[in-house]
């Protein structure tokens, strides 16, 4: 659950709504194979559900009053990587800033595999 005050109190979203929209943004993304587990919990809850996990490599994180975000991505084989990250980066940052109105610090893109 991510608090943040403001003037007029405090507002709660939680992690979950969070991970959905990043992971949505991310994966639509031209080049973006999937994502990647990032570690032994996401796994065992993929492998339980037999299925994707929204907030499958996805981590939000509240430091300072904005937010960082880190990617675990598997990419197509043959597209330039760098190009994916920044449309990345970019698509991620839009759609939490758009949808939130909270400042995006940080993103993060950790290409784990190539597909």
């Amino acid at each position: 659950m991510i608090q943040i005050e403001n003037r007029l109190g405090t507002v709660e979203i939680s992690s979950d709504y969070f991970a959905n929209l990043v992971g949505h943004a991310a994966s639509s993304c031209f080049g973006v194979a999937g994502m990647v587990d990032t570690n032994a919990t996401q796994t065992l809850r993929s492998i339980a559900s037999k299925g994707d996990l929204p907030d499958k490599g996805v981590s939000v994180r509240y430091v300072s009053g904005a937010l960082q975000i880190d990617l675990h991505i598997a990419v197509v084989y043959g597209i330039n990587i760098s190009a994916i990250v920044r449309s990345i980066v970019s698509e991620v940052r839009y759609a939490v800033e758009q949808s939130t109105g909270f400042k995006v610090d940080k993103i993060n893109v950790f290409v784990d595999a190539m597909k």
